[in-house]
């Protein structure tokens, strides 16, 4: 039976909500975890599955997974057989989800499950995406400045303003993952990658707990690969269509500079025969050689720019470059004709 969606507008049903939990060596808290929200959807009257992925743990995570699956109807696991990555744990929860909606945690327990009521009344508002902002992170500096810097750096480049873009706790309509695609490291540009199709983004203050068991698995190296991933993001989602706007526009731009230092070039070699002092021999001066750079770099970024043209009509046969909201329902049968 469908319920209404808490404190939101009640015309929005979910037959069910799935929280998707990746894991990785976190054997001490997963039971704990599975309490809480069992808790929360006891007291909220929410009809909840609870999809641990086991992203190639080496500790006993995997046998507390496999217990509580055997105990509780609701809980179920899927088990990698190496490390694989954060954004490879969650496509492979996404997929087994049943539900309507779909809750995102990280099971350190420093999410609390007692914020789900929060994130699917501000889903009822009308957003297709919410986002929890940890205002306040009991993390240590080395850990919150930098990731206050990516936060700022991401809405700046991207133009989604979020506090947190990486916070691990997320709810999204189960379309919305349907619609966009995961690897490498992308998990934490979803709201990014859900805007760029469309769909609308919001954010809610969470409230933020200690780890109490384990360690953190993020480095100074996520940093680097953050910012890397951020430009991939930034080109997927302002050129994933169209990459020769933006590789032919630098393409054309360097051809045309390579081709002015040539023209100017050769204007001073013709001078040369008339005042032989006014200007060095072609082979002393620095500019032959970025001109001609510069051609070089132009002519490969516009031959760049039409290969991913083609490998972008040839994948868009697979994949929609729209996303639909709604759509009308034709009549069961076509009216007579003159009648």
């Amino acid at each position: 039976m469908s319920a209404a969606i808490p404190g939101g507008d009640p015309r929005v049903k979910a037959d069910m909500i799935s929280v998707v939990i990746p894991v990785f060596n976190e054997q001490d808290s997963l039971t704990l975890l599975h309490e809480e929200l069992t808790r929360v959807a006891t007291a909220a009257s929410l009809g909840m599955e609870v999809l641990f992925i086991d992203d190639g743990s080496t500790d006993d995570s995997w046998n507390v997974i496999r217990s509580l699956a055997d105990r509780h109807p609701d809980v179920h696991g899927i088990r990698f057989r190496r490390n694989f990555g954060k954004a490879a744990a969650l496509s492979a929860g996404f997929s087994a989800a049943r539900g309507d909606i779909i809750m995102t945690l990280d099971a350190d327990l420093q999410d609390d499950p007692a914020e789900i009521p929060s994130f699917l009344a501000k889903l009822g508002e009308g957003f297709d995406v919410v986002c929890g902002w940890k205002q306040k992170r009991l993390d240590p500096w080395h850990k919150t400045w930098p990731s206050w810097v990516f936060n700022g750096m991401v809405s700046w480049v991207t133009g989604v303003k979020l506090h947190d873009h990486n916070c691990g706790m997320k709810c999204c309509r189960a379309e919305v993952l349907r619609e966009i695609r995961l690897y490498g490291e992308l998990h934490r540009f979803i709201p990014v990658l859900a805007e760029a199709r469309g769909f609308k983004v919001g954010e809610i203050v969470i409230n933020h707990r200690r780890r109490q068991f384990g360690y953190s698995k993020y480095g100074v190296r996520r940093f680097v690969k953050g910012f890397l991933d951020l430009l991939t993001v930034k080109f997927l989602t302002g050129f994933g269509q169209r990459p020769q706007h933006l590789l032919g526009s630098i393409g054309l731009f360097s051809f045309l500079a390579g081709n002015l230092g040539m023209l100017y070039l050769a204007i001073t070699w013709l001078l040369r025969f008339v005042e032989p002092d006014w200007f060095d021999p072609l082979h002393k001066r620095p500019l032959l050689i970025y001109a001609v750079a510069a051609l070089l770099i132009g002519a490969q970024m516009m031959s760049i720019g039409f290969l991913a043209e083609l490998i972008t009509a040839y994948l868009s046969k697979d994949q929609e470059s729209y996303s639909v909201k709604e759509r009308t329902t034709p009549s069961e049968s076509p009216p007579e004709a003159g009648g």
